[in-house]
């Protein structure tokens, strides 16, 4: 796609802090975390939602985000993790590339279970999650 900021993420037109890549998937941090050391997990190959999206591939990012999930639990030492997943824009899915969210969560985070899909930290600068990274990358 074109217009699709992850697919230029996947192809190097646009710069991310990444923590984990292989043929198939790709985990980079978010920009608008709602915590720190949220990651996106995505295919590389363009699907838009869980309807669209092969089963080969969501097995694929099923299991990297599990492994990311210990990561950042052990690296960051959170109290929690939560993963989530929208489909279409009145479910939260701002992005129209299919995409795991892996959110640590922390006593007293001040985020609402209910709402982590519309919070977020204040913008987070790109050479920040690159130091970050450094730490989480598997």
């Amino acid at each position: 796609m074109e217009d699709c900021v992850f697919c230029k993420i996947i192809k190097g037109e646009f710069d991310s802090a990444k923590i984990y890549e292989d043929n198939d998937v790709l985990a980079f941090l978010d920009i608008k975390p709602v915590t720190k050391g949220h990651v996106l997990v995505i295919p590389k190959q363009h699907s838009e939602n869980i309807f669209d999206i092969s089963e080969d591939n969501l097995q694929k990012i099923i299991v990297v985000g599990k492994k990311l999930a210990e990561r950042i639990q052990n690296v960051l030492h959170t109290d929690g993790i939560r993963l989530s997943q929208s489909n279409g824009a009145v479910a939260g899915q701002e992005i129209m590339h299919f995409h795991l969210h892996i959110i640590p969560r922390y006593k007293n985070d001040g985020v609402s279970d209910h709402h982590t899909a519309t919070m977020h930290m204040p913008h987070t600068n790109l050479e920040e999650l690159k130091q970050l990274s450094e730490k989480i990358k598997i």
